[in-house]
């Protein structure tokens, strides 16, 4: 009897060989961007996402949040455009530091968040081109809520005092809705140095307050570390077999020095706690990883999704298929400029030909990364699902 994908997936996931390996990825920017200028193709018009995927035998990955925080004694105030867009005292946010949600995606524009507090004020700013509308992709953070010494007084304000809102029930009705056709992935926070890096300094921002203010820097990593902590505690009530950090790890942001310092401590700890829950864990790690592909293997990381192989970084799948034989498994290894036109067809099938000859009969679960783009060619992605199921 054939495997479902969900199937597939959990057996690689607890190092077992399928029928076939899992194709599961994210077909939903190219979905949404064809959709908005009606240029689907003709057989997709009438069909959902999910329909999409069944049609071209590729599974479907989704990212669901499996709590939020409520932002106790914070009043949140968001423009877009210079117009009210949300207002609320002691919110519940799903995507805190970043507050994603709160920003539109449908529309160019500057959405601007205001968050007040009895210690003082913070501002972000997130920006959405009309190049972001047209591919369907996310609004970028361009402002950061730390920018001056005042700021950590009142980040540790919020951190402090905000309630632990658990959303299990939304990652259960996802993964009945996607069936055995996908994976629903709950998404943990990113792991303290990330979120410093990423969200709450940026990164030049993070690089000075290393060397000035380290105080402030390693209080404020104390804090989210607790915060992790707990969040994984009280993650054991929720049943699933894997869960992510959406660390959008980069060897040249997160340096090896700084990965040894931040991130392989925290990796080890928070994956121990999370694998006496019986889960497995990866990170998403769509930058160039060639410089930390060792330290990776040291983890304690059963995954590393979204691995994106040259020509997208100087990081080949071969490199990082040698390194870490035995763990982490490569969850992405199809670059997504291989579905290009620019690239020829010969470089196509021979890229293809290559990773499926090298990985056959050996664990890992394929997918485009980092993302399906509207450029990107339908033809060729039905042509990697046959041969990877076999077709």
């Amino acid at each position: 009897m054939t495997q479902s994908m969900l199937d597939r997936a959990v057996q690689v996931l607890n190092g077992g060989v399928p029928d076939r390996m899992p194709l599961i990825t994210r077909l939903e920017t190219w979905y949404k961007s064809h959709r908005r200028t009606s240029t689907l193709p003709a057989e997709f018009v009438d069909l959902s996402l999910l329909q999409v995927h069944q049609a071209l035998g590729v599974g479907q990955l989704k990212f669901v949040s499996p709590f939020a925080y409520k932002l106790r004694g914070v009043e949140v105030r968001s423009s877009f455009n210079g117009q009210p867009h949300f207002h609320e005292s002691e919110p519940v946010i799903e995507n805190f530091p970043g507050m994603w949600d709160l920003a539109p995606t449908d529309k160019a524009g500057v959405t601007m968040t205001e968050l007040v507090t009895p210690r003082g004020r913070l501002h972000l700013r997130h920006t959405l081109l009309d190049q972001n509308v047209l591919t369907g992709t996310d609004p970028y953070l361009s402002e950061h809520l730390i920018k001056e010494d005042a700021d950590y007084r009142v980040v540790e304000y919020i951190l402090e005092r905000m309630e632990f809102i658990p959303r299990y029930e939304v990652v259960y009705h996802e993964q009945e809705q996607l069936g055995g056709h996908g994976l629903v992935v709950p998404l943990l926070l990113r792991i303290p140095f990330q979120q410093v890096l990423l969200e709450y300094l940026g990164e030049t921002s993070l690089f000075y307050a290393l060397h000035d203010q380290p105080g402030q820097c390693e209080k404020l990593l104390s804090l989210l570390d607790e915060q992790m902590t707990e969040a994984i505690r009280r993650l054991g009530e929720l049943k699933v077999p894997y869960v992510e950090f959406p660390d959008n790890l980069h060897g040249m942001m997160t340096n090896p020095r700084l990965f040894r310092s931040y991130c392989l401590p925290a990796y080890q700890r928070f994956t121990q706690a999370l694998h006496a829950q019986g889960k497995k864990v990866g990170s998403h790690t769509d930058g160039d990883v060639r410089l930390l592909l060792a330290l990776l293997r040291e983890s304690g990381l059963d995954v590393c999704e979204s691995f994106s192989p040259s020509p997208l970084t100087s990081c080949t799948f071969t490199q990082a298929w040698e390194s870490w034989r035995g763990g982490p498994l490569i969850w992405g290894g199809l670059p997504s400029p291989i579905l290009e036109e620019r690239t020829s067809e010969a470089d196509f099938e021979s890229y293809l030909e290559q990773v499926l000859s090298v990985t056959r009969g050996q664990p890992i679960l394929w997918g485009v990364v980092d993302l399906f783009m509207r450029h990107n060619s339908i033809d060729r992605m039905r042509r990697i699902a046959s041969q990877i199921n076999g077709e």
